[in-house]
């Protein structure tokens, strides 16, 4: 009997910077459905929120066009209403799993795609971050005592997919994860620095990685904000306030191709594209 392999694609975009970033990944996404026709759109969304955090009307804007879960990082507790949201169990917005202490929301959550049983997580690391986060290591393998992908039956309950997106500063530290968990999980989704990195792989156990998967924001910024400031800050040594930068945006993203079968990547592709806002 002739064995039919059966996909699923899996669309992933960068930290979303401010109302540019929102409103560029508005405008583009019905597009890039109709092109690359993903099963699941996700994004990072911890600086939605004028630059840094999240709020009530920024997620709405970023869920109606057509964003179905939101994953944060270090800023996702910047914003009041931020810690707000994330008590409410039917937001579609995680947490990073490994921030300490007892917190508001949630650092994974089972997505439900028809048959299909995604489970995204959010981790965050700690190489080169204020904050004193738990080992990121250590909680995945925790987690994956619960849970595994079909690929890699280890853990009690298995699951069709499993997405992580790793809020982290060094190449380092993100690549280590990656290969400790290689085979393990389906992919691996840098976030936080803002900046695209060229190295997508499939690694030899079937884990889709990219170092950081870049920012949707004004692409004539440093990070998304206005370079402007961020120079003075570096030759003052101020900590001046930050603007959301305007003008053309770039959105960049990762598309991944996923064997249902297994649960493991068959191909990562990043996604850029230059969004002119009227």
């Amino acid at each position: 009997m002739l064995h039919v392999t059966c996909y699923m694609k899996i669309l992933f975009f960068g930290d979303i910077v401010g109302q540019p970033g929102r409103q560029a990944l508005v405008k583009i996404l019905p597009d890039l459905k109709k092109e690359l026709a993903p099963d699941l759109v996700l994004a990072n969304g911890e600086n939605i929120a004028h630059g840094q955090g999240l709020t009530e009307k920024s997620v709405k804007e970023i869920l109606d066009g057509g964003v179905e879960w939101l994953t944060t990082g270090d800023h996702v507790f910047a914003l009041k209403e931020g810690a707000q949201m994330l008590d409410e169990k039917k937001r579609p917005v995680l947490r990073p799993l490994n921030w300490p202490g007892s917190v508001p929301g949630r650092g994974y959550e089972i997505i439900t795609k028809g048959a299909r049983r995604i489970l995204l997580v959010n981790l965050i690391g700690r190489v080169f971050m204020k904050q004193d986060f738990d080992d990121p290591f250590q909680k995945m393998s925790e987690l994956l005592e619960d849970y595994s992908i079909k690929g890699n039956q280890q853990g009690s309950e298995t699951v069709d997919v499993l997405i992580v997106d790793f809020h982290a500063e060094a190449t380092s530290e993100k690549a280590a994860l990656a290969w400790y968990l290689d085979g393990q999980v389906s992919a691996i989704l840098g976030t936080h620095t803002h900046v695209p990195t060229a190295d997508e792989k499939i690694l030899p156990q079937g884990t889709a990685f990219i170092s950081d998967v870049g920012m949707v924001g004004a692409q004539n910024s440093i990070l998304g904000v206005q370079k402007e400031t961020v120079i003075k800050r570096f030759l003052t040594q101020r900590l001046l306030r930050m603007e959301v930068a305007e003008g053309l945006v770039e959105v960049n993203g990762v598309l991944i191709t996923l064997d249902e079968k297994t649960g493991l990547a068959q191909n990562i592709e990043r996604i850029r594209k230059m969004v002119a806002l009227d």
